[in-house]
């Protein structure tokens, strides 16, 4: 499926920062309102189902050029646009 970015913003942060930018999140899913992201003159509005998929995903990126690689975790939330149930697996996550 092709993907069409409506968003994308990246910056280096503080580990502090980018907390504060957590708690947003869960409290706008815990009280079910909609996300709103905005950066310069980009802006896009999300509106997650009670249910989305929850994606977590860490990754090592290494070179082909050698020298140090990069690691990241990436968090994701996926649902369908009309609404549907999104898959996903039933195992459960534990972050420690």
């Amino acid at each position: 499926m092709p993907e069409e970015v409506l968003f994308e913003t990246e910056r280096r942060m503080d580990r502090n920062e980018i907390a504060a930018y957590f708690r947003t999140v869960a409290e706008k899913l815990e009280s079910g309102q909609d996300l709103t992201l905005s950066a310069g003159d980009q802006s896009v509005t999300l509106a997650p189902p009670a249910q989305p998929t929850f994606e977590v995903k860490a990754e090592r990126e290494t070179p082909s050029s050698g020298g140090p690689g990069e690691l990241s975790v990436e968090f994701e939330l996926e649902w369908d646009e009309d609404g549907g149930q999104g898959s996903g697996s039933d195992a459960s996550l534990d972050i420690q």
